[in-house]
Order: structure tokens, then sequence, then C-alpha cells
């Protein structure tokens, strides 16, 4: 049975003149604090919902309508069985990545009544979830990754699997869906050729591989040119050349405070999450030499979320925090 907690509570948003930039800032700015039922871990958006992963809260959904004055829409726990972690999302189907209880899925075509169609699916322990177009890639620690078909989204058939070096984490994909980049903790970055992807039965051979400093936690790649960015827990940014297979390279770093957790990459900047060190904005304009633009501090930062113009931080201990791109 489906718990389901409706709310017309807005929580306790932050308004933008409550809340001063520090200077190092860089003209980012909260805008308002969002306290969830549980552990923020991570969030997607779509449209003018937030879909937070909260710990063992399960799922929340949150109006973002308005940045300033998020709203509560639903939330649902009982049938998303363990530690929601990580979260992706394919049209109105959400998939929750929950450890040794490996995949949830949530129909959310109705934000007020979302349904669980789907609990403890074999990808596991899931520790983080990756789409591209019809098919669910998971990342499973130590077993590597785990493929499924999302083509009947609320019911995902497992397909093959690709064996990685140390703990796969992060994903992401080329452009032109013919590489997958994994963050294999440890073991760094490992880059898989899928281009004969054969409905995810393939063979997948492993055609690169480069060490990192610290322990590679997700990945993001750059859709023009052959470069990807690791956050790497105490090692920070690592920037890589995957270019040349056979030299797959670190051409630049940026190692500030905190824990790189979750980035992503637009328009020549980084956005990271830093656990005990927030939010951070870094330009990457010149891989050689990446350099810090701006940061927030927060409680405990994990997931990221972005649109054109606001940023989206899921913070274990502050809820869904948003803050808005300079001007």
């Amino acid at each position: 049975m489906i718990s389901i907690n409706l709310s017309t509570s807005c929580g306790k948003p932050t308004t933008p003149e409550d809340v001063v930039p520090e200077d190092n800032s860089g003209g980012y700015k909260i805008v308002s604090r969002f306290q969830v039922n549980g552990y923020a871990q991570d969030v997607v958006k779509k449209d003018d919902l937030a879909y937070i992963a909260q710990g063992e809260g399960g799922l929340m959904i949150v109006n973002i309508a308005d940045p300033t004055n998020p709203q509560s829409i639903a939330s649902v726990s009982e049938g998303v069985r363990g530690y929601s972690s990580n979260i992706a999302i394919k049209d109105s189907v959400v998939y929750i990545a929950a450890g040794s209880f490996g995949v949830t899925v949530v129909n959310v075509a109705d934000s007020e009544k979302p349904e669980v169609t789907a609990s403890n699916l074999s990808m596991k322990p899931a520790k983080s979830l990756h789409v591209m177009g019809d098919y669910l890639f998971t990342a499973i620690s130590e077993q590597g990754v785990k493929i499924a078909s999302i083509s009947y989204a609320t019911q995902p058939d497992p397909r093959s699997g690709i064996s990685t070096s140390g703990y796969a984490h992060g994903i992401a994909n080329t452009a032109d869906s013919n590489y997958l980049l994994v963050a294999c903790g440890e073991m760094g970055l490992s880059i898989f050729n899928i281009s004969f992807f054969d409905d995810g039965f393939g063979n997948y051979p492993l055609i690169g591989w480069c060490d990192t400093p610290g322990y590679a936690e997700s990945v993001t790649v750059m859709n023009d040119k052959s470069i990807a960015f690791l956050a790497c827990g105490t090692a920070g940014l690592q920037i890589i050349d995957f270019s040349d297979s056979t030299n797959v390279h670190i051409v630049g770093s940026y190692d500030g405070s905190g824990y790189a957790k979750e980035l992503i990459y637009n328009n020549n900047r980084i956005y990271m999450t830093t656990e005990t060190a927030g939010f951070q904005a870094i330009d990457v304009s010149d891989f050689t030499n990446p350099t810090l633009i701006g940061s927030i501090d927060t409680e405990f930062a994990l997931g990221l979320e972005m649109d054109d113009n606001y940023i989206y931080v899921a913070d274990e201990d502050e809820g869904l925090i948003i803050i808005s791109k300079p001007d």
C-alpha cells in the first residue's frame, strides 16, 4: 500500500532579502530553503516540479514554479524500500537507487498521487542511475554497471551488465551514445565502447582508463569535445582528456575545500556539491587552469540539478536549497 502525504505547507523558504551573499559567492544567491520530510540526497527537475530522493523518507515532490516559495505536492515512502540516495527520471516515471534494495520505480504522471510500480529490482547495490534513451544504467558498486530497457518505463527489463574495476558510482555517455564513462571510486575513470548496443545485450569492451587522485564519485561529459569532468572526493575536480583512448589523461584539476560529490557542466562552468563545503561554481574555460568563481556554504550538499536561471541543491540537513545564478 502506498502512503501519500499531501501538504499545503511551503516549508520555511528563505526570501532573497533574508540572505546576504558572502564575499566569495560570485553573485550566486540562495533564494529559498525547503525542509523535506527526510534527508535530501538527490534532486531532479522536470517542468515546475522537483523530485527529491530523501533517504528513508523515500520520494518527495515539490512544486518550484515560484523558486522563492516551494510548495509540497506529495511524498511516498511505503513501497520505496531501503535508503533512497539517487534519482533519475524519464517522461513521467522516476527511478530511485536504494543501495542493497536495488531500484524503485514510481509513476508520477499524477504528481499528487505517485504510484510505486516496481521495487527492490535486481540491480543492486544500486549507487546511481543514468538514463540514455530507452535504457537505464545502474551503477552497482563492485558489480559494475547493469543495463535495463525502459521502453515500458514503469517496468524496467534487466539486460546485460558491464564489469568495472573498482566501485562503479557515476555514469555518463557521450553525445553520440558510442561511449559510456564510469566513475569507479579509487580506480578513477573507465571508458567503454557501447556503439554496438544490441538492445542492451551487447558486449561492451573497456577502451580507455585513467587513474585519478581521490575517489571518483560522479562524471559528466562535454558534448562537443572529448573532455570529462570527475568529482573525486577529497581530490576535488579532475578534468580528463579522452580524445585518444590509448592516452586518457588528466589535463587540469581544482582541489578546493570539501568532498567533491556531484557535478554538472554547462557553458564553460562546472557546478559541484562538496558536502560540508556546500556548493561551488568553477570556471573551466581553460581546462588547464580551472578557477573558483563562486561558492555558497550549506550544511551537507549532495545532489545537484539546474536550469537556465537556478541551481537546485539537495542538502542532507537543510533539504532543498534553490540558488539563483548571477545576472
